[in-house]
């Protein structure tokens, strides 16, 4: 007996641009789980699915993760091909367990649940169809997607508890209900900008979509004589670009491009005053959860998924009006208050390491 070889679960992850992680939340949540994968010695043999288009230099290896190539792009319509080859090829390969992220390639799912025995474990990220960036056609494809992912899976996650809700509502499924961690965002090092940040700021980061209400936060901070430090993808849609040029005008409102540096952000967040959050559509958002570690007050968007996230601890706004209403009555007091709750929750609820735990104690 002595002599038999164990043999170690294979375990892959597809849906997303790659690692190491430099674009968005299932990135950033992919390596995590690499890093939890690593850090905790995890037996598995764990490959990460990554997109030959956004890695020039393709490496092999992550930590102890393999990485393997589709030469598609991860994003938009090639999206859909690049999923569904990566499912392929994981139930061809054999592997015991896929974590699938999003639901682009859900529609090949019932056949890796027919002819393999991967067991499928699939976030459905937030309520994809109903975003209002999506056209008819793709609001239809989303739906069904999700419908067949939730259907066909094994397991579904849930990153936020009003996802958890819809999911028993629509498909009378109990979904596990999995957020992010935040805490990487903590990195105590920092490096000085050239920035001329104001001395009192409240702070937003987001992609520039109507969605995430960045028409209301500047319409009410130039009824304001308050500042605010607004980074985003400026010049990447026609939305983005006629805010900037109706907003940069104002001397209280400072529009940065996106940031990437991790040192650079941590130099810029851990100096403002507030943290505003216009986010009203997809579930929990890994920027909230990342800025609640800061503990300093979050004035989010009111909408039930930023009250789950926050535990209905922040405070909420809904239009210019009452933004602008609370950032004139935010006291020290109120923000002695709201700041060290926020990173309490966020202590208890949004750590990679619970994080990691949770998902390959349904991964192994």
């Amino acid at each position: 007996m002595s002599g038999m070889k164990i043999k170690r679960r294979k375990i892959a992850i597809i849906g997303t641009v790659g690692i190491p992680a430099n674009y968005g939340g299932f990135e950033t949540l992919a390596e995590n789980l690499a890093l939890y994968h690593h850090e905790s010695k995890n037996p598995s043999l764990l490959t990460v699915w990554c997109s030959g288009k956004g890695s020039p230099e393709m490496p092999t290896n992550y930590l102890s993760s393999s990485l393997r190539y589709i030469n598609l792009n991860a994003n938009g319509l090639q999206s859909i091909p690049y999923d569904i080859i990566s499912l392929l090829q994981v139930m061809f390969m054999r592997y015991d367990r896929v974590l699938v992220l999003g639901v682009s390639g859900a529609l090949f799912i019932p056949f890796v649940r027919i002819f393999s025995r991967t067991r499928i474990i699939t976030n459905i990220d937030g309520i994809e169809w109903r975003r209002s960036k999506w056209g008819k056609i793709a609001k239809a494809f989303l739906r069904l997607s999700e419908a067949v992912a939730v259907k066909f899976s094994h397991e579904i996650i849930s990153d936020n508890e009003a996802i958890t809700q819809y999911v028993e509502q629509q498909y009378k499924i109990k979904s596990h209900t999995i957020a992010y961690g935040g805490d990487h965002a903590l990195d105590k090092s920092e490096e000085p900008i050239n920035y001329d940040l104001p001395d009192d700021y409240s702070l937003a980061l987001c992609r520039i979509e109507p969605e995430n209400n960045v028409h209301v936060i500047l319409e009410a901070f130039s009824n304001s004589n308050k500042n605010i430090v607004f980074i985003g993808n400026w010049d990447n849609s026609d939305y983005g670009m006629s805010l900037k040029a109706k907003y940069e005008k104002f001397s209280n409102i400072c529009m940065l491009n996106p940031i990437y540096n991790t040192k650079v952000l941590y130099y810029i967040r851990t100096r403002a005053s507030n943290y505003i959050h216009g986010h009203s559509a997809g579930g929990t958002n890994p920027s909230l959860v990342e800025m609640m570690h800061f503990g300093i007050p979050v004035i989010a968007f009111d909408c039930s998924f930023n009250k789950y996230s926050t535990e209905n601890r922040a405070l909420y706004f809904d239009n210019s009006e009452s933004l602008r209403s609370i950032l004139s009555e935010m006291d020290d007091d109120m923000a002695a208050e709201i700041g060290p709750k926020m990173s309490e929750i966020a202590k208890e609820k949004y750590t990679w390491d619970a994080i990691g735990r949770k998902y390959f104690d349904l991964l192994d």
